[in-house]
């Protein structure tokens, strides 16, 4: 299998399951009403910023694969819009999940040879790496908010 698809199934495990951690977003989410996800709890991040920042690099890795430009700026990962109400926190979840097959669908028509190669500036690194670090950002952000989770059971 090439690495590109084997980034692109682990883009959907992360998402929706089967990976190795047998945690993925879509569960970890399904159960977050859209007040406990704009609870702020202290200095911690809410669960809607984490939600939103997790999928605002998707985004942008998106449309640099889909407009071979890289436009995005980490200041504005965490600015939001609005979550007012559950279809609000609803609309920011299925864009989240659609995102993951949008990507996983673009790594899906990558070359092979591309992820060696230089993700649009060498300060980057390579697709691989950019993927990668994807995944990874996803993970330490999902348990994030599991710990959030967690906490505000304990404060209810």
């Amino acid at each position: 299998m090439e690495f590109n698809r084997k980034l692109a199934k682990h883009i959907k495990e992360v998402h929706f399951g089967g990976n190795w951690t047998s945690v993925n977003l879509k569960e970890v989410l399904g159960d977050v009403s859209w007040k406990q996800a704009t609870t702020q709890l202290g200095d911690v991040n809410t669960i809607v910023a984490l939600t939103f920042h997790i999928g605002y690099f998707f985004e942008v890795v998106i449309n640099a694969l889909k407009t071979h430009e890289l436009v995005g700026n980490d200041s504005l990962s965490f600015v939001h819009p609005p979550i007012n109400n559950q279809e609000d926190w609803e609309t920011m979840r299925r864009k989240l999940y659609s995102n993951a097959d949008e990507l996983s669908d673009l790594l899906h028509q990558l070359s092979e040879n591309i992820m060696e190669q230089v993700f649009f500036n060498e300060k980057y690194g390579s697709y691989f790496r950019n993927i990668m670090g994807l995944i990874e950002h996803t993970h330490y952000h999902m348990g994030q908010i599991v710990i959030i989770k967690k906490m505000l059971k304990g404060a209810a």
